[in-house]
Formats: structure tokens, sequence, C-alpha cells
């Protein structure tokens, strides 16, 4: 919290203003079945992907009303819609983070924050990496998937440009999959 507080105190002194958050951290220190998921990894995910996004976003809030709104991202998952398997607290922090985009959006639009979330489908990053390296993961998701491959980062990149831009000024509670269809399948 106290980091939190730090670094928003160091964006009112130096720039004066907030305009845009992106929350895009994420933990999943355990990969196995949801019943054996240890107390440190669970609260480690928990720390990171809940509460890290609720309390930046509590205090970007309250900056960016200062000057008339702003907008922020959640990055969330299609993991937090339909839970991966041997991934249990992430797939529901997930979940939990898609609740606090909507509620964040509902309570924030009188101060003129909009506030959306990203719902990335498996992508090639750091954090991901070890799923599409483990072969069987990375086979039975784009088996399940439409376009029939894992994305790259810089496929997620409009979306979040599209949701900080003016172009999405009427757009506030928005979970926009971006997932090769994998919803849809």
């Amino acid at each position: 919290m106290a980091q939190i507080e730090a670094f928003f105190a160091q964006v009112r002194e130096r720039f004066g203003r907030l305009d845009i958050l992106v929350n895009n951290a994420a933990a999943n220190p355990y990969y196995g079945p949801i019943q054996d998921t240890p107390l440190d990894a669970f609260q480690k995910t928990v720390d990171v992907n809940i509460r890290g996004y609720f309390f930046m976003s509590s205090a970007a809030v309250k900056l960016m009303a200062e000057n008339g709104g702003g907008a922020i991202v959640n990055t969330a998952s299609i993991n937090g819609v339909i839970p991966a398997p041997l991934q249990g607290i992430y797939s529901i922090t997930k979940a939990a983070v898609i609740s606090m985009t909507k509620a964040y959006a509902r309570e924030c639009a009188p101060l003129k924050v909009r506030v959306n979330a990203l719902l990335p489908g498996l992508t090639d990053t750091r954090f991901a990496g070890a799923l599409i390296r483990e072969g069987e993961a990375n086979r039975l998701f784009v088996s399940h998937t439409p376009m029939q491959r894992h994305a790259q980062p810089d496929e997620m990149a409009g979306t979040v440009l599209y949701l900080v831009s003016d172009a999405s000024s009427y757009t506030t509670g928005a979970c926009i999959n971006v997932d090769g269809g994998y919803l849809t399948a």
C-alpha cells in the first residue's frame, strides 16, 4: 500500500494529473489440482491479481476525478469466463477482475472515469510461455480456438488503445475478448 501511495504521489507531483491506468500484472505461481493449492500460492495470486488492481484503481480514480476523468483498462483473461484446467486460483482471480471492472465502471462513470477490461486468450508472453512450450496445454488451447493459434502480445495493443482513446468515450464496463474466437467455440 505504501508503494501505491508513493507512486500516485509521484504522478501527482510530476504530471499533476492521470489520464490512463492499465492494470496488467498477473501471478500464477501454482499449476495443479485446485484442491491442492498451497496457501502461499493462493495469497500471492490474490494479492497481485485482485488486491493490486483494486487499490491501483482506487487511487487512480481519485486522481482522475480531480481532472475531469480518465480511462482504466484491467487485463483479465478468458480464464475468468471459462476456468482453465489446473489453473483454479488464477481463473478465480481473473473472474474477480471482470466483476471488479464492472463494479468500478458503474460507480465511477459519474466521475467521468471509464473502466473496461481486456480478456486475452493464450498469448505468447514470458508469463504464459511455459503453457505454450508445454505442448499439451498449447495443443488443447489451439484445437479449441477457431483461429487455430495462440496470440502475439502486439495483438492486444489495438484493443487497449481503443479502450483508452476518445474513440471509446461511450464505453465503460466492457470486457472485450481478444482470444481468436476461443469463447465462441
